[in-house]
Order: structure tokens, then sequence, then C-alpha cells
């Protein structure tokens, strides 16, 4: 999938996520946040302006979040996100509560709805984890010009083919065609049971 695929996931999808943002204690606090919009490069949500949301919000500038869709453990995709966020104001609000009327409910008229404002997620990095395949499938993504970093384990030129890594890999995603072995990242479940295992200390976490 491309980003703008995980983004209109996030919204049409799950659309309520789990944010946290950090106080001025430096302590991380969460709130409950509906993602109401997407473009292909950003997400859009709203909050109130007299919350302590809010004010985390401007003076961070930035938040984390993950949204969860499924039954049960086994049966779920979790998207997380890492970005940099910005104070839209009120313009979009009537446009936002078209494409999620529920909020009518919440707001009932338009001076109550003069309490909100809008803000985008414009840059930020994110992950997809989807525990419903097998093997388990994970895959990163950027927006917004935010650089992409690859996190996880790999096998370096030290390997030597003893095959302790394979055995311990719950996902069975260590190729071992050639040495050195490689592990396939898209279904890695970042356990460390590799580099633990490993007598040469051939694998190293990025």
């Amino acid at each position: 999938m491309e980003t703008k695929d995980y983004l209109n996931y996030i919204v049409h999808e799950i659309h309520r996520t789990i944010v946290a943002t950090v106080d001025d204690e430096g302590l991380p606090v969460t709130a409950a946040i509906d993602m109401m919009d997407c473009d292909d490069v950003s997400l859009y949500f709203l909050t109130a302006k007299g919350k302590g949301f809010y004010d985390r919000l401007k003076k961070r500038g930035f938040l984390a979040f993950t949204a969860m869709k499924g039954e049960d453990t086994m049966s779920s995709i979790a998207v997380s996100i890492r970005g940099k966020v910005r104070e839209l104001g009120y313009d979009r609000i009537p446009e936002l509560f078209e494409k999620n009327p529920y909020m009518h409910q919440i707001y009932p008229t338009e001076e109550s709805m003069k309490a909100l404002t809008v803000f985008q997620i414009f840059e930020g990095n994110g992950e997809w984890f989807d525990l419903s395949k097998k093997p388990i499938e994970r895959a990163s993504f950027t927006f917004g010009g935010s650089e992409k970093k690859t996190e996880g384990y790999y096998i370096t030129d030290s390997c030597i083919g003893c095959g302790n890594c394979v055995s311990v890999c719950p996902q069975n995603c260590i190729r071992k065609d050639k040495v050195p072995f490689r592990i396939e990242l898209d279904h890695c479940l970042h356990c460390g049971n590799c580099m633990n295992a490993c007598s040469v200390g051939a694998v190293v976490r990025r």
C-alpha cells in the first residue's frame, strides 16, 4: 500500500485513535481522538480550545497515536503514527461535521461549534502491523517529507550460517539460502530472539 492508503484506512476503517502528548512535566498523557479526514499526505482532527489536549498540542507541536481494528488480538490490525501538528483554525469545521455528522450530537449548535478548532498532522512516520496474517505483516511509511528510518534487526557479514537464529525466530522470517542470512523485515516481530541466539554477534539492532 501507499501512504495515502494507510491514512485513508485510519480515517475510514478505524477512525478512533488513542493519542499521546506530553505535559509540562514531560509525562505522557493519552486521549481518545477521532481522525476525521485525510488527503494523500496528512490527517485532520478537531478538538476544543478549552481542553488541556489543545494546550499540549500548541506547546509541543507533536503527537503519537495508535489505531486498532479487530475483534481480538489475532485478528487485529494496528497503525501507529508519530508526527508534527499545526492548528488550522475553524474554517474546516463545517466540512468535517458534514463528513462526520455524529459530531452534531456533541456540538449541536453553531455557537457551540465555535469552541472547536482543526489540527493537521502534516509530517510524520508510521507503521502498519497486521496480526491477522500468517506470517505477520508489517510495513513503515512516511509523509510530509519526514525521513524514513528502518527499524528492527539485520544480519551482518559476520554471520557464519550456524542457524541458531533460524531456530528461535517465531515467524520463520530468516532466509538461509545464502550467508549471511537475511531477515525479512516485513514479517519480523522485532522480538530480538535472533540477536540473543547469535553466537558470533552477527545480528544487530538498527
